[in-house]
């Protein structure tokens, strides 16, 4: 007998196709794969009118994602109510604590999961935003969060935040982690190819490290420890694929330390051309120094055939460490990140290959497997 197909309203941040984050990426894939698990899913965005054309009225954004907030919050409570009171859900997910608080008071209607995706206020804090600023969010948070019948985290690390920082239960917590596209990701092309598509060199050792340039990604380490890299790997060359306010800043550091010819700032590589960037390094890196729940860049990374390197910050271990624990950094350092990279760059450690780095992605990352899961839990709070 088939499963009963639960009926849900998927609450979300920004449109992925409007504007790019880990959150906004998971949710959106998130609701392409769900209904082939049996769960019929109405989305509500920050998001122009072009959310509902693109995703043929599954999604739909209430009001652009760069307008005043308090209009942003009004029209977030209309359609939440307007979807309630028409849509007859059995459930309602929440992925982003600001845009449902504003029909906070109707989560009790009806059976709530809450898609824990990091915690906001500290992420806010880490990158300067005020104590105040900071205390409200975590208001927010907390509002929210303590409606949901179960939380779905991405890893153990954040699960340890919402038990550690936001007191929830832990028997509420459930561990469902992100997914990879294995179709999109996919070691098609050799190195080499891809490399000359992309138009960087074909015979140097390369290093690719995907990250919103911001400060707790670790990138000003990773340029320091470039500079002691080269003495050992002198053609070494990172690629540096991103944006965001300290872009400056990098490229800067970049220059006062004579590391133009071995460090090139990408910019914000297209989402369409990021399989063919991955595939073309010898290896990527994570070098994060704070709140890194999950890291979906390196089951991206896996998943193109490229082993990546990570430093041993949240949830960024539990992904790699099960299949490749050489490649999970002592300490978040410049001088380890420097020998690591050095030592797999000029062989004196092995990488793992890329038809082991794929198979393992696809085998326990690939998105069914990840929907199946996220069926579970929400059967779970409906029981």
């Amino acid at each position: 007998m088939a499963a009963k197909t639960l009926r849900t309203l998927q609450l979300g941040n920004d449109w992925f196709g409007e504007r790019q984050g880990g959150l906004n990426r998971v949710y959106s894939e998130l609701l392409r794969y769900l209904p082939g698990a049996g769960v019929e899913v109405r989305g509500l965005v920050a998001g122009s009118p072009k959310v509902s054309v693109s995703t043929n009225g599954v999604v739909t954004g209430f009001a652009p994602a760069k307008a005043p907030l308090q209009k942003r919050l009004l029209a977030a409570r209309k359609a939440g109510i307007d979807a309630l009171r028409h849509g007859h859900f059995d459930l309602i997910a929440s992925h982003f604590a600001l845009y449902t608080l504003p029909i906070v008071d109707k989560l009790s209607r009806t059976p709530t999961v809450i898609h824990f995706h990091g915690p906001w206020a500290a992420e806010a804090g880490v990158e300067g935003q005020s104590s105040l600023g900071s205390r409200v969010q975590a208001a927010m948070e907390n509002a929210v969060y303590r409606r949901g019948r179960r939380l779905i985290v991405l890893s153990e690390a954040f699960k340890r935040e919402l038990v550690r920082r936001y007191r929830v239960p832990e028997e509420r917590v459930r561990l469902v982690p992100g997914g990879i596209d294995s179709t999109r990701f996919h070691d098609q092309f050799t190195r080499a190819e891809a490399r000359e598509r992309l138009g960087w060199p074909v015979d140097r050792p390369t290093v690719l490290a995907v990250r919103r340039q911001v400060r707790r990604m670790g990138l000003e380490n990773l340029i320091d420890a470039t500079a002691e890299v080269r003495k050992r790997v002198p053609e070494i060359m990172v690629m540096l694929a991103g944006a965001g306010p300290i872009l400056g800043e990098l490229k800067e550091r970049i220059a006062a330390a004579g590391l133009e010819n071995n460090i090139r700032q990408l910019g914000r590589v297209e989402d369409e051309d990021l399989p063919l960037a991955y595939r073309a390094a010898d290896v990527s890196i994570v070098p994060t120094q704070a709140l890194e729940g999950f890291g979906m860049i390196t089951l991206e990374s896996l998943a193109s055939g490229t082993p990546v390197l990570v430093t041993p910050v949240g949830g960024l271990p539990e992904v790699i460490r099960p299949f490749a624990p050489d490649c999970v950094l002592a300490d978040t350092a410049t001088g380890t990140i420097a020998e690591a990279l050095g030592a797999f760059l000029s062989g004196a450690r092995a990488l793992p290959s890329s038809d082991a780095c794929r198979a393992y992605a696809v085998k326990n990352f690939d998105w069914p497997v990840i929907a199946a899961k996220t069926r579970q839990v929400y059967e779970e709070a409906l029981a």
